[in-house]
């Protein structure tokens, strides 16, 4: 098939993003697939006649992920109509030539609904959820409602918009962060008042509402979720602090255990819980849950994860080896789901 592989872009997990999708596009080459990686902001400046059938090496350039993330600045700087628009010269246009597009974005514009609804709008089949589920899991806000109202465990929290009056405070230990986002940027942890207001003014720096939430100690695991059906429990465990954007992306950093060691029913309960997250926010495809556990056994979700990475140390595709399919074959069934759900 003809596939565009969609990485880049200008939110902060650009460089995350341009991981994902090299390691997509070479799996689709390799498994004989006429497959193009595409940067959704610069786009394609050349002639973009048979491009499909061009032996080019699109991954070449994709270089390993810093312990920051990018300046955008001067990601726009790169553009020669002075970045008007989101999407890069020929990018629609290919876009539509292709029998699916494999989304590898990460963040905002990516994963927050928008690309999704273009795509449904011009009848572009394209992998993950679909632009409703990825608006409600891209919100936190939204997310911690909904996990409320459908009694999905989680910390407590409030949603904070620059400029309110706290009439409530989470007691320190507290976490920060941003209200769209992903990959722990705009995340810390606040002990007391300074680092509170440092933590909130770092969040701020990603939109106009944060999040803050009680702070539960305790051991980090991850489910993945494909067409609904969870898959084994994964967990992180960083050699230092906690898992941030640095124990994510570079490797040695954190050790991962997949099947994660804890009692079945503890996973169970966990995979259930991802299951139930799936629904809820009427995910379709595939996604990734986040929890924590507390050194009493009880079981919190974090959040959900629309696209989850596909890089080198990404939590997804260990999981999916666990169950017996390796990266080549996680990303083919990403592609059938995919065009099973544009057929209907």
């Amino acid at each position: 098939m003809k596939i565009v592989v969609l990485a880049g872009g200008i939110s902060s997990e650009r460089d995350v993003s341009l991981s994902s999708g090299g390691m997509i596009y070479r799996a689709l080459k390799k498994n004989g697939h006429q497959a193009i990686l595409l940067d959704v902001y610069l786009g394609c400046e050349g002639d973009a006649e048979g491009i499909f059938e061009k032996e080019t090496d699109w991954a070449a350039q994709v270089g390993a992920i810093g312990e920051e993330n990018p300046d955008l600045e001067v990601v726009r700087a790169l553009r020669k109509d002075g970045g008007k628009g989101f999407f890069g010269p020929q990018v629609l246009d290919i876009c539509q030539r292709a029998d699916c597009v494999f989304l590898a974005l990460h963040g905002a514009n990516g994963e927050d609904g928008r690309i999704q609804a273009c795509f449904e709008l011009m009848g572009i089949p394209y992998t993950g959820a679909d632009c409703t589920g990825s608006c409600l899991a891209m919100d936190k806000g939204i997310t911690k409602d909904l996990f409320a109202a459908y009694g999905v465990p989680a910390p407590a929290g409030i949603r904070l918009r620059k400029g309110d009056v706290e009439e409530r405070r989470i007691p320190y230990p507290c976490i920060v962060k941003a209200c769209c986002g992903g990959s722990s940027i705009g995340v810390r942890i606040a002990r007391d008042d300074l680092e509170y207001a440092e933590a909130k003014d770092e969040a701020f720096r990603y939109g106009d509402e944060v999040i803050v939430e009680q702070y539960i100690k305790g051991r980090e695991f991850s489910v993945g979720v494909m067409n609904g059906k969870a898959l084994p429990v994964i967990e992180m465990a960083p050699k230092e602090g906690f898992y941030d954007y640095r124990n994510k992306y570079q490797a040695g950093t954190t050790v991962e255990t997949c099947p994660a060691q804890v009692p079945r029913e503890q996973a169970l309960r966990m995979q259930g819980i991802a299951e139930q997250v799936f629904r809820v926010l009427r995910l379709r495809s595939y996604a990734r849950m986040d929890f924590v556990m507390s050194a009493q056994g009880e079981i919190y979700c974090l959040e959900a994860n629309t696209l989850p990475g596909m890089t080198p140390t990404s939590l997804l595709p260990q999981e999916a080896v666990a169950a017996g399919m390796d990266f080549g074959q996680l990303c083919e069934e990403i592609l059938r789901m995919a065009l099973a759900e544009a057929r209907g």
